[in-house]
This record gives structure tokens, sequence and C-alpha cells, in this order.
């Protein structure tokens, strides 16, 4: 074994402000199964998920609060 099996793997640096599961999945508009997949594959970063889901050309929805 090397020394490297043996070492336990580093913390991902979250880049951005964290989501909840519901909010990322109510912003793309996506299943909860789908969301948490994504959501725990990829972490729980806003700038991550959103670089993400731009790069899959899912855009976000827009909140209610915009809408007239």
């Amino acid at each position: 074994m090397t020394e490297d099996a043996n070492r336990t793997p580093a913390r991902k640096v979250i880049r951005g402000r964290p989501y909840s599961i519901a909010e990322f999945a109510r912003k793309y508009r996506l299943d909860d199964e789908e969301a948490k997949r994504l959501f725990y594959k990829f972490g729980p970063s806003a700038t991550e998920l959103d670089l993400l889901m731009a790069a899959k050309r899912k855009p976000p929805t827009l909140s209610s609060a915009i809408e007239h």
C-alpha cells in the first residue's frame, strides 16, 4: 500500500454561499431525486452548482418577487 492510500480525503472548499437541497431544486425546477444526486456529488456550494447548471444549459427560474 502506498502512503496516499492511507490518507483521508481533503475537505472540499465551498465557494460562495451554500444552497439547501430544497432551494437548489426549486431554483432549477429539479425533482428531489435529481437535486439530491447533484447536491451530494458536487457539494452545497452555490457557485459550483450554478456553474454546473449553466454548463448543462439549465437556466434558473425567476423569483416570484420579480414577476409582475
